[in-house]
């Protein structure tokens, strides 16, 4: 008997080029930051970058989004190492798309449509999965004519006009149905969920807010004990969870939203605003910052531009400088090994982050470092408000 053939049935792993502009006054490390969240994103996806590619431009060409110098050595590199798809770091209109598609011959994605696709993947409950659809066909709607281009390969002439149009026309129409009806649904939800909430209104309400992956989840699990799915990737948490917590004899409500990211699309946003209710109705927010990352004061300004798009910018917040054990000094490259110094609590407590940020404190989650005096602070906000809402309230006696 000869050998038996061995076939690998392990999914393999989509090569993917990244592609970015760079704009008028933009620094090279505002680029690498851009274009490292992108490589994440494309990791979280289950894909891995092999190239990226950079072009400085005024603004974006209107038809091809980058210029036909830079899309033919783009479409050189992705034939000679066979490229499964491109990523642009900005959304794409449909003429570019469709252009960019037509020129490279591979799968094009814009950022818009990769957080859609990681959203996909992470959607648990009928709430996500019909924000995520409802986000995914707003998308599509239109970007639809790339889907026909097949057709322009017919010939014109008598008999021959209309087939495209009229597919076009009817997908369009069918997807309009669709949009309605998921917005029906979501409204439903949101019904359901605005009677949860009514139900729960003699508790102080608590809401863990922050860009993507700093740590809020494992804050979660920390201060509730309970299991909420945290892992190292970028939209781990998209359903909002909300735990009953304990703190010495005060009972109040913390909820883990889906995290914020630049650049994220409008649509989606708009799409999940009913997930995100729960910040708006949040009596206190906790701005979890992940201070070792080296962008952390753009995360900021973020993630506090998304809580006034959602008019919560004026609510009584306390930020949480998370990951203190990662904490590397901005000047540590200049520095020899042997100067590299940690920073104490007590360095962070004097730092320009406390002075700048009142009130906040710096943890370490994973190491669970400094989470007395964190649940101090938040029993004292909780307590105050408590006490102010309830005067009357046996709890506190």
């Amino acid at each position: 008997m000869g050998k038996e053939k061995t076939y690998d049935t392990a999914v393999k792993q989509e090569r993917a080029v990244l592609v970015g502009v760079i704009r008028p006054g933009e620094k090279p490390e505002e680029t690498k930051e851009y274009l490292d969240e992108l490589t994440f994103l494309v990791d979280t996806a289950g894909g891995v970058v092999d190239n990226i590619f950079t072009q400085k431009m005024l603004k974006p060409d209107r038809g091809t989004f980058v210029g036909t110098g830079k899309l033919e050595e783009i479409r050189a590199y992705v034939k000679s190492e066979e490229i499964d798809m491109v990523v642009f770091d900005d959304e794409l209109s449909p003429s570019q798309l469709r252009n960019i598609e037509r020129e490279l011959e591979v799968k094009v994605l814009d950022r818009s449509n990769l957080i859609l696709d990681i959203f996909a993947g992470r959607a648990q409950t009928s709430q996500a999965k019909t924000q995520v659809e409802l986000a995914q066909l707003q998308y599509l709607l239109p970007r639809l004519t790339r889907l026909w281009t097949h057709l322009e390969r017919q010939k014109g002439g008598i008999g021959m006009r209309g087939p495209g149009e009229t597919q076009i026309e009817s997908d369009r129409r069918m997807i309009l149905e669709k949009i309605s009806l998921l917005k029906g649904r979501l409204k439903l939800i949101d019904k359901q969920n605005e009677t949860q909430r009514k139900n729960r209104t003699e508790l102080i309400r608590v809401a863990l807010v922050g860009y993507t992956n700093v740590g809020k989840s494992t804050i979660m699990n920390m201060i509730s004990k309970s299991e909420v799915f945290a892992e190292n990737k970028l939209f781990a948490t998209l359903d909002t969870t909300v735990r009953k917590v304990v703190i010495e004899n005060l009972p109040f409500l913390l909820s883990d939203t889906v995290g914020f990211i630049r650049k994220l699309p409008h649509h989606l946003v708009e799409c999940f605003k009913s997930t995100l209710d729960e910040v708006r109705e949040a009596d206190i927010l906790i701005h979890v910052v992940d201070v070792s990352h080296t962008s952390f004061e753009d995360q900021i300004r973020v993630v506090n531009e998304t809580l006034k798009d959602l008019g919560a910018r004026d609510k009584e917040t306390i930020v949480v400088f998370n990951k203190i054990d990662a904490y590397v000094n901005p000047e540590a490259d200049e520095m020899n090994e042997e100067e590299k110094v940690t920073l104490t609590l007590e360095d962070f407590k004097r730092s320009w982050m406390a002075q700048h940020n009142t009130p906040s404190l710096f943890i370490s989650a994973l190491h669970k470092e400094n989470l007395e005096e964190f649940k101090q602070l938040l029993y004292d906000k909780v307590v105050a408000l408590h006490t102010v809402r309830y005067p009357y309230d046996k709890l506190l006696y």
